[in-house]
């Protein structure tokens, strides 16, 4: 599956991520979510369930050509329901089609493990990744109230039905 257009297209890879990414990935993570940022520990811990015949995670960095880490994201999926636990674009690259990217890596990622939907928590603050997520082909399900912390701010649950092929993306 061919990943959406974008400006940076040929100047990105992606590639699988490894724990020697893990500061990199701190310094984005306390950059893009300040309030609620993920540990190293809980991205030690994701890192070691990617592993293996039972793997169960699936995580992805994105890198310019001098190696600088842009983006990330991962995905859970331990039986035939996906979840994007985390998707982040470094702010340089906003509207140059990164977070599609790593979102279309992710759902080429629960398809090839079977997964019949996918499932995901945004910021109900947050319209710009609301958007990009119904293009592709998320709807709204239900709300968390104040489900991040300490900024007690809602998420909203939203699910894509996978239906066995992915030829639909933003």
């Amino acid at each position: 599956m061919t990943p959406p257009e974008s400006p940076l297209a040929g100047e990105v890879r992606l590639r699988p991520m490894r724990w020697w990414d893990i500061p990199a990935v701190l310094e984005l993570e306390h950059d893009l979510f300040p309030e609620d940022s993920w540990s190293e520990g809980m991205f030690w811990s994701e890192l070691a369930h990617t592993r293996g015949a039972r793997a169960s995670r699936y995580y992805v960095v994105a890198q310019d050509r001098s190696g600088r880490l842009l983006g990330y994201a991962g995905l859970g999926a331990p039986a035939d329901q996906g979840d994007v636990l985390t998707i982040a674009a470094a702010r340089s690259t906003w509207g140059g089609g990164l977070g599609p990217r790593l979102l279309h890596d992710l759902l080429d990622a629960a398809a090839a493990r079977g997964c019949t939907e996918v499932l995901l928590d945004v910021r109900a603050d947050n319209p710009r990744a609301q958007r990009m997520y119904e293009r592709f082909g998320f709807k709204e399900i239900g709300v968390r109230r104040g489900y991040y912390q300490p900024a007690n701010v809602d998420a909203l649950v939203m699910r894509r039905e996978m239906n066995g092929k992915e030829e639909t993306y933003g």
